[in-house]
């Protein structure tokens, strides 16, 4: 498991890289919960060095926007965090979410290491035997790949943007949506 310190605790900490559309949406609904340390905005799984917001919107890079969640899993599991992730998106549209459309918002786990691939492929398995969407799942588990994070205007987009167009018509839904089926795992 990749590791980082705590310095308040000197607990381990853990990182999941998640993508499941637009990164500002999972970014807000991240940002919630209990346990969760830090969410970074930013892009993986493509070929370009460095990859711009422009580029990567483009189609041109190959990369996903991606939320970068550092957490305790004595607080929150990684299981627990992919039960939030597919309850947050639809995990049957290939390369689509809503209106955006691209390889950029592809639904995909970047998993850090074997227990997090096992356990990304199990909860996909249980969820398609469950039968939740009329479409099978066609979200990527694929090794972590170099992570390169988004410019500085995308990070806590949604706090810093409340009432931009696509956040009051996408992002809020969604994070209602968690602050409702998540109640539970929501910060004090």
């Amino acid at each position: 498991m990749l590791s980082v310190t705590n310095d308040a605790a000197a607990s381990p900490l853990a990182v999941a890289t998640l993508g499941g559309g637009c990164f500002w949406c999972l970014d807000a609904v991240y940002r919630e919960l209990r346990g969760v340390h830090a969410v970074v905005s930013g892009y993986m799984g493509g070929a370009m060095r460095n990859p711009t917001y422009e580029a990567v919107c483009a189609g041109i890079t190959g990369h996903a926007e991606v939320v970068q969640v550092t957490f305790d899993p004595s607080v929150i599991g990684f299981r627990d965090l992919l039960d939030v992730f597919f309850v947050i998106h639809d995990p049957t549209t290939l390369n689509r979410q809503g209106y955006d459309e691209g390889t950029q918002y592809r639904s995909v786990i970047f998993t850090h290491d074997d227990a997090q691939r096992e356990t990304a492929d199990a909860v996909i398995a249980e969820l398609g035997a469950q039968r939740l969407w009329a479409d099978p799942i066609v979200t990527e588990v694929t090794p972590a790949e170099t992570f390169w994070p988004a410019e500085a205007y995308h990070q806590d987009y949604f706090t810093h943007n409340p009432g931009a167009p696509y956040c009051v018509a996408v992002v809020a839904p969604k994070v209602a949506k968690a602050r409702k089926v998540f109640f539970e795992r929501l910060r004090a």
